[in-house]
């Protein structure tokens, strides 16, 4: 029998519109390296590619619990011991009550993000993100049919959201609100009012806000108000994990808690432990480890932070030497977002950082690529590499742009 040809339709429309410009990036980067052209990756926010090392507790916890038989699957929301560790850092940290019942493990933020957006988003909802945003907001809404609304971030108030712009995008078909605080791309830390203000506007229209934390202990002038502790009666679904502040980004550990005092989330956060129990689990191993990471002594921070914040200082000032290039101050995280006066050279941010690429060997991500209407004309580059690599990269930067 002769074998049939597949059919051309196989592929859905909504794979296709899968974009993640951080990694996405990466694919030409590779084509370079592979014909011999040495590359910096200042593209991903991974701080063991550097000089940053996994705390030695956290790697001894992760060995004992192998060792001791913790290798089979685990609950699907989650081990008991890592649900309750999270409820007491929440507290310690951040001031928030919340019980061992409202936390659900996920695989890394990321995968907490298409969990939320599956439950959330049908054809015509619409969510409120941050612009520019981490790039699987826009990206899940998408893919389950919605439409990721950004709402402006104020560069020159350094990067605070738009309050004005975000009223007049809420609609009937808002089903969410996205904070990012400290946020990706930018490292904005927005100010306990900031917060407050969209703690009330959320509560004033009804709508859920999902705040995304996972920046909480990397900041260095401004501490972080987290979104549940001013919330009160207002529904919060935060994200968290270990990936940065633990160092451990390969592990995929993070977790989601509810903050509803009236149990208004109750049903979301059922529907949401379906899908965790479809995964069936994530990393036990991990899990037993962090609940260990998660109570123990943080000592190792304020080397990281010191660390970071001299690289901080070191990018911020370099890059604003540059003619055609400016940016503020990040205040969190290990990113900052300048503004690239394309000057006729280049016709988009992105063709900017793929010339910057193929001439340099300076991997950094375009600006478009975190939200196409606020983020275009910037780019984003980490700064976790140690100054020597900074430094080169930088005079790269600096003779591409002004050459």
């Amino acid at each position: 029998m002769p074998r049939r040809s597949l059919r051309n339709n196989l592929i859905t429309e909504r794979t296709k519109t899968i974009r993640y410009a951080i990694r996405d990036v990466v694919v030409t980067a590779k084509h370079l390296e592979a014909k011999g052209k040495k590359i910096t990756y200042l593209n991903i926010g991974d701080p063991i590619v550097y000089d940053f090392e996994t705390p030695p507790f956290l790697v001894e916890a992760f060995c004992d619990a192998a060792k001791q038989g913790h290798n089979g699957y685990s609950a699907s929301a989650g081990i008991p011991e890592f649900r309750e560790a999270v409820v007491d850092k929440e507290k310690r940290i951040n001031k928030i009550s919340i019980g061992a019942a409202d936390v659900i493990a996920t695989a890394g933020i990321s995968e907490g993000i298409q969990m939320m957006m599956a439950a959330l988003v049908s054809p015509g909802s619409e969510v409120l993100v941050p612009g520019p945003t981490y790039p699987p907001y826009l990206a899940f809404v998408r893919f389950f049919g919605g439409t990721a609304q950004t709402y402006r971030c104020i560069e020159e108030e350094g990067w605070r959201p738009d309050l004005d712009d975000i009223r007049a995008k809420i609609t009937e078909n808002t089903a969410a609100m996205v904070l990012i605080n400290p946020n990706n791309p930018t490292g904005a830390v927005y100010p306990s009012k900031t917060v407050q203000a969209l703690v009330d506007i959320a509560g004033e229209f009804g709508i859920p806000l999902i705040s995304d934390e996972v920046y909480d202990r990397l900041v260095y002038d401004l501490v972080p108000t987290s979104t549940a502790a001013l919330a009160k009666d207002v529904p919060v679904i935060g994200f968290n994990g270990l990936s940065k502040v633990y160092l451990v980004p390969g592990w995929r550990i993070g977790y989601m808690y509810f903050h509803h005092p009236n149990q208004d989330l109750a049903e979301l956060k059922e529907h949401i432990l379906k899908q965790a129990r479809i995964r069936i689990c994530t990393n036990a191993p991990a899990q037993y480890a962090a609940s260990i990471g998660l109570r123990e002594s943080d000592t190792y921070l304020k080397d990281v932070i010191s660390r970071l914040q001299d690289r901080r200082d070191l990018v911020w000032k370099r890059l604003n030497e540059i003619d055609g290039i400016s940016t503020s101050k990040p205040e969190g995280s290990f990113y900052i977002f300048p503004s690239i006066d394309l000057q006729n050279r280049w016709s988009t941010d992105e063709e900017f950082v793929m010339a910057l690429l193929k001439e340099t060997g300076v991997l950094v991500v375009h600006g478009s690529g975190f939200d196409p209407v606020f983020g275009s004309d910037h780019f984003r580059l980490v700064f976790l590499a140690p100054p020597p690599i900074l430094n080169s990269a930088l005079d790269a930067i600096q003779k591409f742009v002004e050459s």
